[in-house]
């Protein structure tokens, strides 16, 4: 029992033994606070370098996209030029100085060799001939050579397997003007 004179902290007579709460503004204490705020400030800068971090990575891969483009665009140039150097050095007329400077010779009218064994066309040696000159009026004539007649315009009567292709047509040839 309380002695009289006495109150009783904190119990308010008449509630069922409530307890009372009184709160004083600016009494708050700073421990509340202080864990709180630094948890806020931790967050706030582990998010800022996180950023920071992300922004790094992608500016890095930024520059080795370029970089790799610049590589790119240069080889599909180095490849441009090596493709054109290769259709220079292609050409029939390339070919042909290519082989007089190795000191090959033409071969001269083909000559072939059928699946029964027979031979059409007249084999010989390869001579060491100029370049055809080709007239612009008729492509398919030869120009008269001096020596002797071609062999497959004048065949010897006793070669055996000799097949004569058919002579072009004589009129003027397609590209001619007339």
């Amino acid at each position: 029992m309380p002695v009289a004179g006495e109150r009783t902290r904190g119990r308010v007579p008449g509630q069922g033994g409530r307890a009372r709460i009184t709160v004083r503004p600016g009494a708050r204490s700073m421990r509340g606070r202080t864990p709180f705020a630094v948890l806020v400030v931790t967050l706030l800068s582990a998010g800022l370098l996180g950023l920071l971090m992300l922004n790094t990575a992608l500016n890095e891969g930024s520059f080795t996209l370029s970089r790799l483009r610049k590589q790119t665009t240069e080889a599909t140039d180095q490849q441009q030029s090596l493709q054109q150097e290769i259709a220079a050095q292609s050409a029939p007329d390339a070919l042909e100085q290519r082989a007089r400077d190795l000191g090959m010779v033409s071969g001269g009218d083909p000559v072939f060799l059928g699946a029964d064994g027979r031979v059409t066309g007249k084999p010989k040696a390869a001579e060491d001939n100029p370049p055809v000159p080709r007239s612009s009026a008729d492509p398919w004539q030869r120009p008269a050579a001096s020596g002797s007649p071609s062999p497959a315009a004048s065949p010897s009567p006793g070669d055996p397997g000799i097949e004569l292709a058919p002579a072009p047509p004589a009129g003027p040839s397609p590209g001619a003007q007339r």
